[in-house]
């Protein structure tokens, strides 16, 4: 069930909210073992005009970069996986949008389960129910 907030550098278009999508719920999936039919994925787009990294603007820069956030349930990953999963995200980031600023981020959130849930009742509720 966890939810990502995800900003990019690029111009909205139908086939990069696919790309981005598709990305994020294969790895979201595979690697955290989180369900694909509870994930969901908000995707905003920022210019590059409307980026700075450094103090400089990434069109200055001739760089791309991005921004998410997912919030899963703590204790339900390890060190492990969320490691690895930082790392294909921006790697599969890379692939998507190329000639990425290495100041791109990717946070993920534990968050307690009593605190947190969707369709009106916690993961704790779930978790005992």
């Amino acid at each position: 069930m966890p939810i990502l907030n995800v900003k990019v550098s690029a111009e909205k278009s139908p086939e990069l909210v696919k790309q981005i999508s598709d990305l994020l719920l294969d790895l979201t999936s595979r690697i955290l073992k989180k369900k694909r039919e509870v994930t969901a994925i908000a995707i905003d787009f920022t210019g590059r005009d409307s980026w700075v990294v450094g103090g400089h603007l990434l069109s200055e820069q001739n760089k791309n970069s991005f921004y998410f956030d997912i919030k899963i349930t703590d204790e339900t990953n390890t060190k492990d996986e969320k490691a690895l999963y930082i790392k294909e995200a921006f790697a599969g980031f890379e692939h998507i949008l190329g000639n990425l600023h290495e100041e791109s981020y990717i946070y993920v959130q534990d968050v307690r389960a009593a605190s947190y849930g969707y369709g009106g009742y916690t993961q704790e509720y779930r978790y005992h129910h």
